[in-house]
């Protein structure tokens, strides 16, 4: 973020470009003997995120890279929803708390409207990419009753920063640029990333020490 801003742009694709990698390593080496269809899916999803952050770094040489990063991103949610609704237990949201799906959908009427105009030949992309990633929220909520306390905040709150870290390159890119925007998207994505994998982690009891 600091290179971007004293003009070092191949310097700064490379460091956000190891973020997801690094992580990648760090929550393979904690699950290590304890793979499963779970982990596996996360693994896939913070793969599919790297490939989205590299190509929409590139996306000031050509505009056809974010639509690339656009679809990474939106297989890596399907990855996080997937993951989150495959945990067997009680279906809270559907069932005892339905109330909390209105929020979520309020608030991606609100982001599409405000959107709407400036999205031009975007608009289905992005509608659709807003229905996923809302839907990941969703599952996240999902599980209060399927995994330990500290895994559903850890999960919930990243769900929560990747939904803000979205919605900000959304504003930024389609009409409504403001100050700091590449810190606070990258900022809140960093943060997101990290919580999903840390409650992920949780949910199974992993200890977060490097198995050798």
């Amino acid at each position: 973020m600091a290179l971007e801003t004293i003009g070092a742009t191949w310097p700064a694709i490379i460091v956000k470009a190891l973020i997801i990698p690094i992580l990648f390593l760090l929550y393979l080496g904690f699950i290590k003997g304890q793979m499963n269809g779970f982990h596996r899916l996360i693994l896939s999803a913070l793969v599919f995120s790297w490939l989205g952050d590299v190509t929409l770094q590139l996306q000031s040489m050509n505009d056809m890279f974010f639509m690339v990063g656009l679809s990474c991103f939106l297989i890596a949610q399907v990855m996080y929803l997937i993951a989150f609704f495959s945990r067997k237990g009680e279906d809270v949201l559907f069932f005892k708390k339905v109330y909390l799906i209105f929020p979520v959908i309020i608030y991606g009427v609100i982001i599409i409207y405000v959107l709407y105009d400036g999205l031009g030949d975007m608009k289905l992309p992005v509608i659709i990419y807003t229905v996923v990633i809302l839907t990941m929220l969703t599952a996240a909520l999902n599980r209060e009753k399927k995994v330990i306390r500290q895994s559903y905040i850890l999960v919930l709150l990243g769900a929560i920063f990747f939904v803000l870290s979205d919605s900000m390159i959304a504003i930024s890119k389609f009409g409504y640029p403001f100050i700091l925007s590449r810190v606070s998207i990258m900022t809140t994505y960093i943060v997101a990333q990290y919580l999903i994998a840390l409650g992920c982690l949780k949910q199974y009891g992993i200890e977060l020490k490097w198995k050798n």
